[in-house]
């Protein structure tokens, strides 16, 4: 007996997706939802690059004392570039400057804490 059969066989013309690109809008979506709602539990752990990494055998106090440094530096830095500038822009300098200031003062009083100079 031949069975009649379309040649290629016909496909279901209904589709939940009005365009391509709501297919792929769909696709995304449920990606993010999947990225959320279902965290992958094998995900490797991130190590840090070595580029920039501090020891890890320093001590506090050297820390501090860099950390005092680099604070003192920013803030002539940044009293220093008030200078070329004027208006909003230089308050808005002068108060990152008075920022640093006060972290500074406040690293100062934490190596004094840890070494007190008697």
């Amino acid at each position: 007996m031949f069975k009649a059969t379309p040649n290629p066989p016909g496909t279901d013309t209904v589709s939940p997706y009005a365009s391509p690109d709501s297919k792929k809008l769909h696709e995304a979506a449920d990606r993010a939802l999947d990225h959320y709602l279902n965290p992958h539990e094998d995900i490797p752990e991130r190590k840090p690059r070595t580029m920039f990494v501090i020891a890890p055998d320093i001590d506090t106090e050297s820390l501090l004392a860099h950390a005092c440094e680099s604070l003192a530096s920013a803030s002539v830095m940044a009293s220093d570039f008030a200078v070329f500038v004027e208006g909003p822009q230089r308050s808005m300098l002068l108060g990152i400057q008075q920022v640093i200031m006060l972290a500074d003062l406040a690293v100062n009083r934490a190596l004094d804490n840890i070494d007190p100079q008697a």
